[in-house]
């Protein structure tokens, strides 16, 4: 045996303990431990039944993502839940925490099944791409029929074991130790020469052969419009389970499996996966002292504000609100009370869980009051000279040591340090909209932030559920930077002939929720104005400027607020309709400029719009301000609706091929010589036979 599972024979029991923290990964060596157990267990005349355990927190809670879309070591999962379903004494699995993807197949080659009360189980292969490749697809259904089977696998989503033992999926719960229990039923069975019972050869799933059809009928049409290949496969999967023999339905499994794993979809969700996990990791880490944070403080009572104590309050943090006048601090007050009364209405919380985090709130108008808090983050109008007075009053009034954080989207946070006496302690928080909801956060790191704050920002971070991702200080930090990109390059097509829905429609059919001009009028225009009046002394005289959208700005028409934005919103309506006068002002500002408008296909519109993005990526990564490309696919992803099948713009990028992206990028040149200029990144990682992939430091 090896070390990742152990063998041990104990009253006729031969018992396989999975030991591969921190998840038991069913990577190789767990693969073949378990493999390498069975067939000793089968061959030792001592032996009458096996169970199949885990140790530490859970049951083994998939495969090794690290090993997809890489030549496969064997013994393969498929084979080696065969095996246990094929051996001639009864195994048993005692399972706790989550039994998901290869975890939940190997507990269902097993012939019988106890669980924790608390374990959970799930087939989430389909939010990688991919499809249940061990037998899921072909044993589930022989146990559920294929409505619970199809749930199952098209969702992603564990169920509990109470639900699984309702589907048939498990035997028995247990209370208490389950390892225990396991060994005393996998000895009793031992005792008794108790029989096997393998799940290829049951049929309860198939007693109701027209609900069975049904299902799958009802579930192709439901996945027909899906931009993932995975789905559909997954229904052609469960309804072979009952068409072809059980042999016939393995193979079929493992050839949809192969296709989806090699799909971009799949590679583009393993992306995104993997980016997330290695986000978390940064040079600030390394040999961290994560200084004590068990109190927060809120200044500001806005939107931001609010939101940002809403998220504090929901991870057990006792939070105190400031806001300058008691009339805002009411206000501020209601917008947290009228966010819990909403998660009451919706069964999200109940009215203990809402009373206890009201009672963790204090409002107040008087900084003082903050003198004892760990962290401060600061979330006033984006405003230097507001922040400024800001952290004025906080630097006389905060504890030495405690944390001082900004949640500014644009604004330079090495100059609002320098105003203090203690620029090692301020750090950028940059929240995104609504903060309670919204998973990403930025965590900017200043010229004189100390490691420590940092390592501090990404373990609140974790305790706030949120998605971190280290930025550095520049205009707009990662994910501003991006949208500004993406938004100059649509103003670009917009001034040039396109009309903002074409542009809006092009984005949607790409994947994003909605298109940039409808962001723009959703977050209301002056926020982009100010940003834009503000750059306006620093910049290039001979820089392609496109006005548009101050125009609109001049006449009130500042987005969904105003009932007016690139969209007409009549009668307070929250999908607006394409408006004559905005055109009329495309078209005057085009005729002002001499541009003849040309049309622009679908593909131009995506195209230019993805190659902006990643090229300001690319800068990005030269300038330090992301650690690596994936960071910005996470916090385009997270922060700003790009499609996480597609995987974001650096994975695009790749996907599509940086010779070609470099290749468009120089012939939209002429157009505006220095937005377009290829980042000298492209010709690097091309020359050297590289993608931006290969820059992540896996």
């Amino acid at each position: 045996m090896n070390e990742h599972v152990k063998f041990e024979v104990e009253d006729g029991v031969a018992i396989l303990t999975i030991n591969n923290p921190p998840v038991n990964a069913l990577d190789a060596w767990v693969r073949q431990g378990l493999l390498d157990g069975i067939e000793r267990a089968e061959k030792l005349n001592a032996v009458g039944s096996v169970l199949i355990r885990a140790a530490g927190r859970t049951f083994p809670a998939g495969a090794d993502v690290r090993e997809f879309g890489k030549p496969r070591a064997t013994p393969i999962l498929s084979d080696v839940v065969a095996r246990i379903e094929a051996c001639e004494k009864p195994v048993v699995a005692a399972i706790h925490g989550t039994a998901l993807g290869g975890g939940f197949e190997i507990a269902l080659g097993a012939h019988y099944r106890l669980a924790n009360r608390g374990a959970r189980f799930g087939l989430p292969e389909v939010t990688l791409g991919v499809l249940p490749g061990a037998g899921g697809t072909q044993r589930v259904p022989r146990i559920t029929g294929a409505g619970p089977a199809l749930d199952l696998m098209l969702s992603g989503r564990p169920i509990s074991a109470e639900k699984a033992s309702d589907l048939g999926l498990v035997d028995a719960l247990v209370d208490g130790d389950v390892a225990k229990a396991g060994f005393m039923f996998a000895r009793d069975m031992a005792r008794k020469s108790g029989a096997v019972r393998r799940s290829c050869a049951r049929r309860d799933g198939f007693q109701d052969a027209g609900s069975y059809m049904a299902a799958i009928a009802a579930r192709r049409g439901e996945v027909a419009r899906s931009p993932l290949m995975s789905p559909a496969r997954i229904v052609d999967c469960v309804e072979a389970a009952m068409l072809l023999p059980f042999e016939a339905g393995i193979a079929m499994e493992r050839a949809a499996f192969d296709d989806c794993e090699a799909s971009p979809g799949a590679q583009s969700l393993r992306h995104a996966f993997l980016s997330e996990r290695r986000a978390a990791k940064v040079p600030e880490l390394d040999g961290a002292t994560l200084r004590e944070v068990n109190t927060i403080g809120v200044v500001g009572a806005g939107t931001m504000g609010t939101g940002i104590a809403v998220a504090c309050l929901d991870a057990g943090f006792p939070v105190t609100l400031v806001e300058r006048d008691e009339d805002g601090l009411l206000r501020g007050v209601e917008k947290v009370d009228a966010i819990y009364e909403r998660s009451l209405a919706k069964g999200r919380i109940d009215a203990a869980t809402r009373d206890a985090r009201m009672d963790h709130l204090t409002g107040t108008t008087d900084m003082d009051d903050l003198a004892h808090v760990d962290l401060v983050i600061e979330a006033v109008f984006e405003e230097i000279s507001v922040k400024e007075g800001v952290f004025a009053q906080l630097d006389a009034v905060m504890k030495p040591g405690a944390i001082l954080a900004t949640n500014t989207s644009y604004l330079d946070i090495n100059d609002l340090a320098a105003t203090i006496s203690r620029p090692q302690d301020v750090v950028g928080y940059h929240f995104f909209s609504p903060a309670n909801i919204m998973k990403l956060l930025e965590i900017v790191v200043a010229n004189k932030t100390d490691p420590n704050v940092v390592a501090t920002g990404f373990a609140l971070a974790k305790r706030l559920r949120k998605v971190p991702v280290r930025a550095g200080v520049a205009d707009g930090f990662i994910g501003n930077r991006i949208l500004a990109a993406y938004r100059l390059a649509a103003d670009f097509m917009l001034e040039d002939g396109a009309t903002p829905s074409q542009i809006d429609g092009a984005m949607r059919a790409y994947g994003f929720p909605i298109g940039p001009y409808q962001v723009l009028d959703m977050a209301g225009l002056d926020i982009s104005w100010a940003r834009r009046k503000r750059l306006a002394a620093t910049r290039a005289p001979d820089a392609r400027y496109v006005a548009i959208g101050d125009r609109l700005c001049e006449r009130g028409w500042l987005g969904q607020k105003a009932g007016r934005g690139y969209y007409l919103y009549e009668d307070g309506a929250r999908v607006g309709s394409e408006d004559p006068e905005v055109l009329r002002i495309i078209a005057e500002e085009r005729a002002a400029k001499g541009i003849t408008p040309r049309q622009f296909s679908m593909d131009e519109i995506q195209h230019r719009c993805l190659n902006a993005m990643a090229n300001e990526g690319a800068r990005l990564v030269q300038e330090g301000v992301a650690l690596r490309p994936s960071d910005i696919d996470v916090v385009m992803i997270y922060g700003y609706g790009f499609p996480r099948w597609r995987g974001g713009p650096m994975m695009a990028a790749d996907l599509r091929g940086l010779l070609e992206v470099e290749s468009d990028l120089r012939s939209y040149q002429s157009e505006e010589p220095t937005f377009w200029a290829p980042s000298p990144l492209f010709n690097e990682l091309v020359k050297n036979g590289r993608h931006f992939g290969d820059m992540n430091g896996d």
